[in-house]
């Protein structure tokens, strides 16, 4: 959970800022759309045995 403690003489922009930054490093929105639908398991698999299959490219290509 992200708290924020606005500052004395703080904006209400300059906290909706920090808000902001502190949800993006925290992962909460890529949660966010990552459960926004629902996704079968298989399809998790397939898009993960996908991602590994690029990574393993990419790196033969670079060790060549």
């Amino acid at each position: 959970m992200v708290k924020l403690v606005v500052r004395d003489r703080e904006t209400i922009q300059e906290a909706v800022r920090r808000f902001r930054k502190l949800v993006e490093r925290s992962g909460i929105k890529k949660e966010m759309r990552r459960r926004e639908y629902y996704e079968k398991p298989s399809e998790t698999n397939r898009r993960a045995r996908l991602r590994a299959e690029r990574r393993a490219r990419r790196t033969r290509m670079l060790s060549r």
